[in-house]
C-alpha cells in the first residue's frame, strides 16, 4: 500500500514561492521566473494546480482558470508587476485584479495572472476625523473598516450584502453600492482620490479637479498629461449625447462613466472613469476615502403585503416619509429565513403570523435620526398614514415596528443573506445569479418586474426577489440547474430577453453588480459612437488590451473579442462530468456556490478558523469544497484529452493535494452552521479521508484519536498510572514524534461510579424508568455520557447532577456508552455507523420511556442528531438535548422555578459566557438560552463573542498543528482573557476549557459548576 504523502503541515499556508505546473505556457513561466529572479517583488508568486482552482471560481456560474496567482505585500509590488508587464518581452501577458472574490458576473475571472491584494494589502493606513478622510489599501475589506472607524463616530456607506469580506477594491472594480444607496450612493461618490497603476508601472492619481486645475495637468508631456487630454476630448464634446442616452438615476452608469468624469464645465474626476472598469484600465493601490458621521439613531418599520406586486406599488408611497432605505423581500426568501440562525431574535415581530391573509411580500423600511424622538416620530407619522388609510389601492396588511438594535440587526441580516438563502434550496435548480441587478427608474420598476416574472414563468423558471426597490434595483435570482444543457440555454435566452426589457423600460442591465462577462451588453446601451469612445479610452490606457481582457470594451485598434456570456467556462460543464453517484454522495461540494461568507475579516467570529489563521483560500470551506470538486470529477472522467491541466496532475494523483487541504480543518463544523448554502466541510472530510486511506497508509495518531472513546473506560481503572506514563521519558517524544499527539488531557482520578452512589444514583437499570408514573418521568433526567465529562472532567458531570437533583430532578445515569465522534472526524466511517446504529438501539429503547435525555459536552451531543442522521436511515426517534435547551424550556414552560440568589452570595463580577463553535453555530441562540437560565436564578450573564480556541477536540493535540492551534488561541480567546480574566470565565466546551487552562494555568469553569457552587454553597 503506498504511503501517505510526507510533506509537513505545521504550517500549512507557507507554500514554495514558486512551483508551477508544467502545464502553463512559456510566456507565463518566463515572466513569473523574471519577476521572482529580479527580486524585487516581495510577495507570494503562486503557479501550483490547487492556488489557482480556488481562484477559478468566484460568486458566478463561472469556472476560468488563471495561468498564476500573484499576492503582493506591498502597494509598490504592484507597480512591479505592472512595470514588468509593461515591457514590449512581456505585453503579451494578461493581467486580472481580485479582491474578495464574491462577484456574480465573473468580473475577477479570466485566463490571465491574478493580481489578488486581499491577503496581505489589507491595511487601514491613515484617517483625519476633521476632513473625514481615511487611506486604505485595496485589501481592506467593508465590514473591517466600518468597524475600525466606529469608535471614531465615522462609517463608509455603501452597504453592499458581502461586506464581510468584500474588499474596497473590489468595491471600487464593480462601484458597489447597495442598501441606503437612494441618500448615500455609491462607492464611487466618496473617493476622494485614488492611485491606480498602469500598465507600465506608472502612478496615475485621481483627485477631484476643477477646470483650470485639469487643464494644467494636461498640458503635461507625460503620459498622465496624455490620458488626461484624451479622456476629455473624448468625453467634453458629446455630454449631450452621454445625458440622453443615459437615463437620470440613482443606480446610474458604473464602469467608463463618461457622465460622471467630465462635467459641462470641464470639471474632472477620472476616479469616476476607472471604478466600475472592473480593472480594465488598471490596478488601483492606494484609496483615500470620504467617511461620514454614523447615524446616531435607527428604527425599522416592516410593512407586509398580501402579495409581490402590491410591495413593490406601494414604494412611490413609502418613499414620501424619506426613509433611508426600502428593501423588499419576496415569501419565498422569507419561509427559507424561518430556519435560518437569525430567525429566533425575530420571534413574532413580523407579524406573519397574525391575521387571515397571507404574506406575500414585505418592504423594510428605515428611518436615521440624530435623536429617539426624531426617528420616533418619522415612524408615527407612517404608521398613522397606513391606518388611516387600510383600503388604499396597494395597501398593506399589516406591519410591525423595531427600535432595538438586537431586533433591527436581526432583520437586517435576513435580508443580507437573502442571496444565500436561495442559494440553500432543495433540488437540482439553485438560486443563479446573472441577471439579478437591473435596475430601471422606480416609477417603472412593478411594471418592469411583471414582464420580468412573464419572461421567467414563460421558460418554466422558479425565482426569487429581494432587494433595493427604493432605487429601482430588484435582484431576481432564478433557479437552474448548470449542468442541464437546456438551463444552460436558458441562461442565454434569458439573458438576452432581460437586456431588451430592461433598456426598454429605460434602464440599465448592470445597476450594481459589475459587468464581467456581461460586457457584450455595453454596446446595446452605450451605442455605437459612445461604445467607440470606450474603446479609445481602453486603448489609451491598456494599449495592448492586456488588462481583464475580454471584458467591457477592447482596445480600438485591437481584435481583441469581448467574451460572450456563453463563452467563458463555466462551473456546470465541468459538474456535469462528475458521475451521478460521485455528485450525490459529495453533494455538499458541488452545492458550494461561491458566495464566500467563509472569508468573514472578523477574528471574533468563528468560520472559518483555517482560513483565519493562513488567510490561504485552500484552507476555507469554498476552497475545500472546491478540491473535492475537481477531485471527484477527475475520478469521473480519468484522462481528459481536453484538459491540458488534468493530464499534467495525473502525473501526481491531485488527492494528495485535497489530503493537504483536508488536513488543516479543525471539523469544528462552524461552516454546516454558518454558510448560507450549509457547506458541511467536516462531513465531507471524512467521506474523503475514507476513500483516501482505501489507498494510502493512515498515520498511527488516527487510529488512536478513532480509538479514544473506546479506551477511556480502560485506561479510568487506573488513571494514575496512565498519566504518568504519558510523563515518563521516553513516552512524552513517542507521543510528539511518532505517533504525532502533544499534550494530551489528564484522565480525571475521580471515580464516577463512587461519587453517583454517595448522591444515591444507583446503577442504571431500564425496568426502574419504565416503572417511574407519568408524573415521576416530568421530574426525571436522562444523562448520556460522553468521554470527556466521564473520564477526564468528572466534575462538571457531577455539577450537573448536583445542580438537578436541587432543582428536584432523579436523574438517571446509563452507562458509558462511546459516541463515535472521533471515529467521524477521522474517516472510519464503517466503524462509525456501525457503532451509531448500536447507540440507536440502546438509546432508541431508553428514550421510549419518555424521560428528557440530555448530554453534556455539545459537540458530542451534536452527533446524535446530526451525523447519525446523516449517516443512517430509519432511526428511532429520541432526541439528546444539550442541557442549556433543556433547562431553559423547563424554566419558561414553568415546570420548574429555580431558586433566587440570596443578595448576601459573594458574586465578584457578573460572568462571561463562552460557547463552544460546534454548539453556537449549530445553535445560534445558545447564549439567549443560558441568559435565560442564569435571569431564574437571579444571576447575570454576558455573552461573549469569540472565535475558534484553537483546540477543537483533538485538532490542538495533534503535534503538526501546535503552531497554529496557538495562532488561533491568541487571535481570539486570548484577548479576552487578558480583558477578563478566568476567574467568572464559563466555557461550556471541554476542548475550550483545555487549551485556556494550556495556556493560561488556570482552567475556567463550567456554567453548570458556577450554578452548582452557588447553590449548594
Amino acid at each position: 500500500m503506498p504511503a501517505s504523502p510526507a510533506r509537513s503541515f505545521t504550517r500549512f499556508n507557507r507554500l514554495p514561492v514558486l512551483t508551477p505546473d508544467r502545464s502553463l505556457d512559456h510566456l507565463t513561466l518566463s515572466f513569473l521566473k523574471a519577476l521572482e529572479s529580479e527580486g524585487k517583488f516581495t510577495g507570494e508568486i503562486h503557479a501550483d494546480f490547487p492556488t489557482r482552482l480556488i481562484n477559478a471560481t468566484d460568486n458566478s456560474v463561472y469556472q476560468v482558470m488563471p495561468t498564476a496567482v500573484l499576492q503582493p505585500k506591498s502597494r509598490d509590488d504592484i507597480n512591479i508587476v505592472m512595470e514588468m508587464a509593461g515591457r514590449e518581452e512581456f505585453n503579451e501577458v494578461k493581467i486580472t485584479p481580485r479582491g474578495g472574490g464574491t462577484g456574480t458576473n465573473g468580473q475577477s475571472l479570466n485566463n490571465t495572472i491574478t493580481l489578488d491584494t486581499s491577503k496581505h494589502l489589507n491595511k487601514i493606513r491613515d484617517f483625519d476625523a476633521e476632513t473625514g478622510l481615511v487611506k486604505v489599501e485595496p485589501g481592506v475589506v467593508l465590514d473591517q473598516l466600518n468597524a475600525w472607524l466606529k469608535p471614531h463616530g465615522f462609517f463608509f456607506p455603501p452597504a453592499v450584502s458581502t461586506a464581510s469580506r468584500a474588499t474596497i477594491g473590489g468595491m471600487i472594480g464593480s462601484d458597489s453600492s447597495g442598501k441606503g444607496s437612494r441618500i448615500y450612493g455609491k462607492t464611487s461618490h466618496y473617493i476622494h482620490d485614488m492611485t491606480t497603476v498602469l500598465i507600465d508601472g506608472t502612478d496615475f492619481t485621481t483627485p477631484a479637479l476643477s477646470a483650470s486645475d485639469a487643464k494644467e495637468i494636461m498640458a503635461r508631456e507625460d503620459r498622465v498629461g496624455a490620458l488626461y487630454r484624451m479622456v476629455h476630448d473624448e468625453i467634453f464634446p458629446r455630454r449631450d449625447q452621454i445625458k440622453a442616452i443615459f437615463p437620470e438615476m440613482n443606480r446610474g452608469l458604473t464602469g467608463y462613466n463618461l457622465k460622471e468624469s467630465v462635467s459641462d464645465q470641464g470639471d474632472m474626476n477620472l476616479s469616476f472613469l476607472i471604478a466600475g472598469a472592473e480593472g480594465s484600465l488598471g490596478m488601483v493601490k492606494d484609496i483615500t476615502l470620504r467617511v461620514i458621521p454614523l447615524p446616531k439613531h435607527k428604527a425599522v418599520s416592516v410593512v407586509r403585503y398580501a402579495s409581490f406586486d402590491a410591495a413593490l406599488r406601494h414604494v412611490g408611497t413609502l418613499v414620501q416619509f424619506d426613509p433611508v432605505a426600502i428593501e423588499s423581500i419576496d415569501d419565498k426568501v422569507m419561509k427559507l429565513a424561518e430556519q435560518d440562525e437569525s430567525w429566533h431574535m425575530l420571534g413574532k415581530l413580523l407579524g406573519t403570523d397574525t391575521g387571515t391573509v397571507q404574506t406575500r411580500g414585505f418592504n423594510v423600511v428605515e428611518f436615521i435620526g440624530e435623536s429617539a424622538d426624531e426617528v420616533a416620530a418619522k415612524q408615527a407619522e407612517l404608521a398613522a398614514h397606513l391606518a388611516a388609510n387600510p383600503s388604499a389601492e396597494h395597501a398593506p396588511i399589516g406591519w410591525v415596528q423595531a427600535t432595538d438594535p438586537a431586533q433591527i440587526a436581526a432583520i437586517w441580516s435576513i435580508r443580507a443573506k437573502s442571496v444565500g438563502l436561495l442559494g440553500n434550496l432543495e433540488g437540482k435548480r439553485r438560486a443563479t445569479p446573472f441577471v439579478e441587478d437591473t435596475a430601471v427608474p422606480p416609477e417603472n420598476l412593478a411594471d418592469f418586474i411583471a414582464e420580468f416574472r412573464a419572461l421567467l414563468d414563460a421558460e418554466g423558471l422558479d425565482y426569487g426577489m429581494f432587494g433595493h426597490v427604493d432605487v429601482g434595483c430588484l435582484h431576481v435570482r432564478p433557479l437552474l440547474d448548470m449542468c442541464d444543457e437546456e438551463d444552460e440555454a436558458r441562461l442565454r435566452r434569458v439573458s438576452d430577453a432581460v437586456a431588451d426589457l430592461t433598456k426598454r423600460y429605460n434602464g440599465l442591465i448592470w445597476g450594481e453588480h459589475g459587468k464581467g462577462f456581461r460586457g457584450e451588453y455595453s454596446p446595446i446601451y452605450f451605442g455605437p459612437e459612445l461604445y467607440d469612445s470606450l474603446r479609445r479610452i481602453k486603448e489609451a490606457f491598456d494599449p495592448e488590451g492586456q488588462l481583464n481582457p475580454g471584458k467591457i470594451a477592447s482596445p480600438y485598434s485591437k481584435n481583441i473579442p469581448i467574451t460572450a456570456i456563453d463563452d467563458a467556462p463555466m462551473r456546470g460543464q465541468y459538474d456535469r462530468q462528475i458521475e451521478e453517484k460521485l455528485r450525490d454522495e459529495y453533494l455538499n461540494a458541488t452545492r458550494c456556490n461561491g458566495n464566500g461568507a467563509c472569508f468573514n475579516w472578523d477574528l471574533m467570529d468563528p468560520m472559518c478558523p483555517s482560513y483565519k489563521v493562513t488567510r490561504n483560500r485552500i484552507h476555507s470551506p469554498k476552497g475545500r469544497a472546491g478540491m473535492v470538486r475537481e477531485w471527484i470529477r477527475q475520478l469521473s472522467v480519468g484522462t481528459d484529452p481536453m484538459n491540458q491541466d488534468l493530464a499534467v496532475i495525473n502525473a501526481r494523483d491531485f488527492s494528495h493535494d485535497v489530503y493537504e487541504a483536508m488536513a488543516g480543518c479543525l471539523s469544528c463544523k462552524a461552516c454546516a452552521g454558518q454558510c448560507p448554502v450549509k457547506v458541511d466541510i467536516p462531513e465531507m472530510k471524512s467521506r474523503f479521508l475514507e476513500a483516501y486511506h482505501t489507498r494510502y497508509k493512515r498515520p498511527v495518531k488516527d487510529y488512536v484519536i478513532a480509538s479514544l472513546e473506546a479506551l477511556a473506560p480502560m485506561m479510568a481503572v487506573a488513571p494514575g498510572l496512565f498519566n504518568a506514563l504519558q510523563s515518563i521519558p521516553p513516552m512524552p517524544w513517542i507521543f510528539k514524534r511518532l505517533i504525532g499527539l502533544t499534550d494530551l488531557p489528564k484522565l480525571d482520578r475521580k471515580g464516577l461510579k463512587s461519587a453517583l452512589r454517595k448522591r444515591g444514583i444507583a446503577r442504571f437499570k431500564q425496568t426502574d424508568l419504565d416503572a417511574l408514573t407519568p408524573a415521576q418521568k416530568a421530574k426525571a433526567v436522562i444523562i448520556v455520557q460522553d468521554c470527556f465529562t466521564t473520564h477526564y472532567d468528572t466534575d462538571v458531570l457531577l455539577a450537573h447532577v448536583d445542580l438537578l437533583q436541587t432543582l428536584g430532578y432523579q436523574v438517571f445515569v446509563p452507562p458509558y456508552r462511546a459516541n463515535g465522534k472521533a471515529m467521524h472526524v477521522k474517516g472510519f466511517l464503517k466503524k462509525f455507523d456501525y457503532l451509531a446504529q448500536q447507540n440507536d438501539i440502546v438509546y432508541g429503547k431508553i428514550a421510549a420511556s419518555g424521560v428528557a435525555m440530555i448530554g453534556i459536552e455539545a459537540s458530542v451531543t451534536l452527533t446524535y442528531r446530526q451525523e447519525y442522521t446523516q449517516r443512517l436511515h430509519d432511526r428511532p426517534d429520541y432526541r439528546v438535548h444539550l442541557f442549556h435547551e433543556w433547562l431553559s424550556a423547563e424554566i419558561t414552560e414553568g415546570r420548574v422555578t429555580p431558586p433566587k440568589m440570596d443578595n448576601g452570595v459573594n458574586i465578584n463580577a457578573p460572568a462571561s459566557l463562552f460557547p463552544h463553535c460546534t454548539e453556537k453555530t449549530s445553535i445560534p441562540d445558545v447564549g439567549v438560552k443560558w441568559q435565560n437560565i442564569f435571569a431564574a436564578f437571579g444571576l447575570t450573564l454576558t455573552t461573549e463573542k469569540t472565535g475558534c480556541c484553537g483546540m477543537a477536540g483533538v485538532y490542538g493535540h495533534e503535534t503538526r498543528h501546535q503552531e497554529t492551534s496557538r495562532e488561533l488561541y491568541d487571535m481570539s480567546w486570548k484577548k479576552k482573557v487578558d480583558a477578563t480574566g478566568t476567574q467568572n470565565m464559563l466555557v461550556t466546551g471541554f476542548s475550550c476549557r483545555c487549551q485556556v487552562k494550556r495556556y493560561e494555568g488556570a482552567k475556567p469553569q463550567h456554567p453548570v459548576e458556577y450554578l452548582a457552587k452557588l447553590i449548594i454553597n
